[in-house]
């Protein structure tokens, strides 16, 4: 059994008194089980994705992402649910790429325009979600042997890597008393709005997870992906200076740090980051390298039990409390750190926070919270996992050829329930 897996066990067992009451809690939250995990997956079906594969945020006037369906994408196709999968990703390339994902980049928001029609509100596409859904159809053609799947992955890679990539440098500390200039492709947040004037450029480090670029690198080796993924370390060290990762970067193409127009500040977007790393722990020594970036984050949660809503990564200061989404989203990183009381401090809110009669963290509008918590918790249970190369490991599959098999073949139920 894995480090992080036997922390999370073992801080549900130290919990399954209730606080004060003497009570043993009936409900086993977060989940600490593939079972558990599939479970609260469905909860979040049952809430948030309605029957032709759309996934609905009620807290943002019922509005789509490309972003939430890259998500219910990808734990589909860890549930192992292909006839949910395949719907969800009609849903998306018929409304958010005009039918034909992989050669179109998708809008990035769909919903009520102001003549109550449904519809794409912005043809503009969000990187994230971009990203994710190349890697996600890649790996849904390889494990599930569907060659179609992958050939629309590997398109859509080389449209992201012809209109949302870049060129730049920046300073890298090679030992005290020097630096070196690295240069390297960097991937902005969508195809416009993001370039000011001239070689001055915006980009949000939570659009850039390890395992997603490792894996794209591996599909596509002529692409930018390995290439990213080798800076990916030095680009974060560069922005957290004080161990706190930013939502918006302002870069110039010669590796000049500019408080971008989106502000300096680290919050909503940012917290992916940790969340990211956490699960490119086992990514050989740029996922090592990761870890160390944030030490700012860890040292915070030794003496506080709250996550902070906003940073300011060039000071270093904090204000506010987060959600219990991002509680959620922080414990792979404190699980990959060994941070075991600030693993179980956030163990302990999560629980508070639980919903039981809708299966659900916290307020149930909030389909932000439920996406870090599906990321974090699928991980932390063994239900996924990332190989050294990229490749996804899920909780049905066998490793993929030449990669570690971290993840265990578990249950012998593979359908859709």
């Amino acid at each position: 059994m894995s480090f992080p897996r036997r922390l999370l066990l073992s801080c549900l067992l130290l919990g399954t008194v209730m606080m004060g009451t003497g009570v043993a809690s009936t409900t086993t939250f977060p989940p600490d089980s593939v079972a558990g995990w599939r479970s609260y997956w469905q909860s979040y079906v049952a809430v948030f994705l309605d029957s032709q594969g759309r996934v609905i945020d009620f807290h943002q006037q019922d509005i789509t992402t490309s972003e939430g369906q890259s998500y219910a994408l990808f734990f589909s196709l860890v549930a192992n649910q292909p006839h949910r999968f395949a719907r969800i990703l009609s849903w998306t390339s018929n409304n958010l790429a005009a039918g034909h994902l992989g050669q179109t980049l998708p809008g990035w928001l769909w919903g009520k325009n102001q003549d109550g029609q449904w519809t794409l509100l912005s043809q503009h596409s969000a990187t994230d979600a971009d990203l994710w859904l190349a890697y996600i159809l890649i790996e849904a053609g390889r494990l599930w042997h569907n060659p179609a799947y992958s050939a629309t992955g590997l398109q859509l890679a080389n449209t992201i890597a012809s209109r949302e990539v870049v060129q730049v440098s920046f300073a890298t500390h090679v030992n005290a008393q020097s630096m070196e200039l690295s240069s390297t492709h960097l991937l902005l947040p969508g195809y416009f709005g993001f370039i000011q004037g001239s070689q001055r450029y915006v980009f949000n480090p939570s659009y850039l997870p390890l395992p997603l670029l490792l894996g794209l690198a591996q599909a596509d080796p002529q692409g930018p992906w390995q290439d990213m993924a080798s800076q990916l370390p030095n680009f974060l060290r560069l922005v957290s200076p004080h161990g706190f990762v930013p939502d918006w970067v302002g870069l110039t193409a010669d590796g000049k740090l500019y408080t971008p127009p989106q502000g300096s500040a680290g919050s909503y977007n940012a917290i992916r980051v940790y969340l990211w790393a956490g699960m490119s722990a086992a990514e050989g020594p740029l996922g090592t390298e990761m870890l160390r970036v944030f030490y700012g984050m860890r040292a915070y949660l030794q003496h506080s039990s709250v996550p902070p809503t906003t940073v300011e990564p060039q000071t270093g200061q904090v204000q506010g409390q987060g959600p219990a989404g991002f509680s959620a989203a922080l414990l792979p990183y404190l699980a990959a750190v060994h941070a075991k009381s600030a693993f179980a401090a956030q163990i302990q809110r999560i629980r508070a926070a639980y919903d039981a009669q809708n299966g659900l963290l916290g307020n149930p509008a909030y389909y932000y919270d439920q996406n870090l918590a599906l990321f974090a918790f699928g991980y932390l249970t063994g239900s996924f996992r990332f190989s050294p190369h990229g490749g996804l490991q899920t909780w049905w599959s066998s490793a993929r050829a030449g990669d570690s098999p971290t993840v265990p073949r578990i249950g012998a139920a593979h359908g859709e329930k």
